[in-house]
């Protein structure tokens, strides 16, 4: 038997989507929250697939329509944060490398706008901290506080 049957098949695959937050409050008591979707076991961003013929900025945007339901007219696309991360799940028996690309963008939708998808069972708006610690994974949890620091400092300097 050849030595390459014995390793399990393996495959690629791309993402994106978008931290998501809106402001609440009014004034200097201005707090972000940020919009996070309940996959069942665990809480996540909306992504998903880049298809073939859009670029990372298009599928973000594709998939903030498909998954919370929020429109190209109910979000903005915060420019200078594009933070990638790669990690690997099993699939079908076969290994997947997974890399994932994730926007920031600002929305006014209130929760009675938001529509999730099939995919979920469930959303809501968190402030930071509770956002930090309803994700489970590591990676989901740096990509946060990725983008909670870049509009932190970015609010900072628009003062």
């Amino acid at each position: 038997m050849p030595h390459d049957r014995l390793k399990p098949a393996s495959t690629t695959e791309r993402s994106a989507g978008a931290i998501v937050y809106r402001l609440t409050g009014r004034g200097a008591t201005r707090e972000r929250e940020y919009l996070l979707l309940d996959y069942g076991r665990y809480w996540d961003f909306p992504k998903g697939h880049v298809e073939a013929g859009e670029d990372d900025l298009a599928a973000a945007v594709r998939e903030l329509h498909e998954e919370p339901g929020i429109g190209p007219g109910q979000a903005r696309i915060v420019d200078g944060f594009a933070k990638e991360i790669t990690y690997f799940f099993r699939a079908r028996g076969k290994l997947v490398r997974k890399h994932v690309v994730f926007f920031t963008a600002e929305t006014d939708v209130e929760d009675r706008q938001v529509t999730i998808s099939h995919e979920h069972v469930g959303f809501g708006f968190f402030a930071y901290d509770d956002a930090l610690a309803k994700l489970k994974y590591p990676t989901a949890k740096q990509v946060l506080e990725a983008a909670h620091a870049f509009l932190n400092e970015r609010s900072a300097a628009s003062e």
